[in-house]
Formats: C-alpha cells, sequence, structure tokens
C-alpha cells in the first residue's frame, strides 16, 4: 500500500512539472516591456552638385593684385553662367593679406631690435560657389571657367526634392525592419508575435535611443577627357550615390 501511495505521488510530481515546464515560457514573459531598435536605409544617385571656384593673386602692389582678382573671377562667373543659366551662383570668401619675410635666426644671447614687418607683396583672392543639377554638363562647364578660374572643391549629393521624396521610402523601410524584429524576437522568447503589443515607436531618437543618419557616398576621379575643341582637358567626375539612414527604436509588451 505504501509503495502504490509512493507511485502516485511520483506521478502527481511529474505531471506538475511536466505542467511547468510547458507554461514557464509565456508566464516568464507576460507583462515584459522590450525595447527594439530598427533601422532602414535607402540609395540614390546623386542629382545635384556643388562646385568652388576660386581665383588668387600674388603682387606687390596690393591694388594691382585685387585688380586682376576681380576682372578673372567676373570673367569666370559669366563664363559659368553662359554654360549653365540654370545654376544657383554665389560668392564667397574675397580676402586680402600681407606676405611677410621670413626673420632669420638671431644668434644665441643676442636679442634684436624690434622691427616692425613691412610685407614683401599681397595675396589677394576670391570663391564662387556654383550648385548645379545639370551634371552632364558640369565636366564641360567646369573646364570652360578653368581657363580663368581653379577648381577649389567639389561636393555631390541629393536636391532638397529628392531627399524629402525618398523620405518617405526611408520611413518605410525602417518600420518593416522594426516588425521584422519583433517577429524574431517573439519567436525567441517563445511567444506569438499577435502577443505582442506596440506600445511606443521613436523615429527621431529623442529618448537618446538613436538618431537619423544620412551617409553620402562622393566620387569624383582625376581623369581629364581631352576635347580638342577648346583646347582645354575637361576633367571627369563620378557623382556616386547618397544613402539615407535612419533609426528608430520601439517598445514592445507582451501580453
Amino acid at each position: 500500500m505504501a509503495f502504490a501511495k509512493s507511485l502516485v505521488a511520483a506521478a502527481l510530481v511529474l505531471a506538475f512539472s511536466a505542467a511547468n515546464a510547458q507554461t514557464a515560457p509565456s508566464a516568464a514573459t507576460t507583462g515584459t516591456m522590450v525595447v527594439v531598435p530598427a533601422f532602414g536605409e535607402v540609395k540614390h544617385a546623386n542629382d545635384e552638385a556643388t562646385i568652388t571656384f576660386a581665383v588668387e593673386e600674388h603682387d606687390k602692389d596690393k591694388n594691382a593684385a585685387a585688380d586682376r582678382v576681380n576682372r578673372k573671377m567676373k570673367e569666370g562667373t559669366e563664363i559659368v553662367r553662359r554654360a549653365d543659366p540654370k545654376a544657383e551662383l554665389k560668392t564667397q570668401g574675397y580676402y586680402t593679406y600681407p606676405v611677410y619675410p621670413e626673420v632669420p635666426p638671431q644668434p644665441v644671447g643676442r636679442v634684436a631690435a624690434p622691427v616692425k614687418p613691412v610685407p614683401i607683396a599681397w595675396r589677394v583672392g576670391q570663391y564662387l560657389e556654383v550648385k548645379t543639377t545639370n551634371l552632364a554638363a558640369l565636366p564641360k562647364t567646369a573646364a570652360a571657367a578653368q581657363k580663368v578660374l581653379q577648381i577649389n572643391n567639389i561636393n555631390f549629393g541629393l536636391t532638397p526634392a529628392t531627399e524629402k521624396r525618398l523620405d518617405d521610402q526611408r520611413i518605410a523601410a525602417t518600420y518593416q525592419n522594426l516588425n521584422e524584429r519583433i517577429v524574431s524576437i517573439a519567436k525567441a522568447m517563445g511567444r506569438q508575435p499577435g502577443d505582442a503589443v506596440l506600445d511606443t515607436v521613436d523615429f527621431e531618437g529623442s529618448g537618446n535611443y538613436a538618431q537619423a543618419q544620412r551617409v553620402e557616398v562622393m566620387g569624383s576621379r582625376a581623369m581629364m577627357k581631352a576635347d580638342a575643341g577648346d583646347g582645354m582637358a575637361e576633367p571627369s567626375f563620378e557623382p556616386g550615390e547618397t544613402t539615407l539612414q535612419m533609426r528608430l527604436v520601439g517598445k514592445v509588451k507582451f501580453k
């Protein structure tokens, strides 16, 4: 009789343990709040270029240097306007500063009498920023301007209209990634995706979880393409593409 009671007790213990093993995953995660980071990105070929032209002159006569800069910048600006009438032009950074002779090193122990430095020359320069969407004609425009001006810098990117249009795709891609990760997390926790209730979605990173990112991929090869027509070789540009990225954080609560 005692042996039979022992068998019954052992069976009850095993049944209780099996029941707990089946219900433990759900019971342990009920009411759990899970913070889920998500990521999305879209890529698009750059459709805008910002190129900075510069002119600089050196002369003992400050006025002579400034005069040459003024004439060259005016001529270069007119060339750019004729080559690309729709381009946006903006004058930047007109500067004039003196060039002083180098001071020879003094022997140890000898203190030279203070002498007011006298400029031996003047350096005068100016910059012109050109923003354009006519990328097909950019090499020809740059080559024409280079007859008078020099290229100081060039950047490629997206127009505001293109970036605004891509923002819808970027948001959709990021939200889709959030849903995919919620499904994966639910499975890992032994729960059904339908048990997850989305409590908060932080697109702005205002909770210090993440922030939107923009990665620009720009290309500009230093190759020159011969143009026998006007005598100036055209620079060869590779606009590349821009990647727009977004991160968000969602708070998910399991029923």
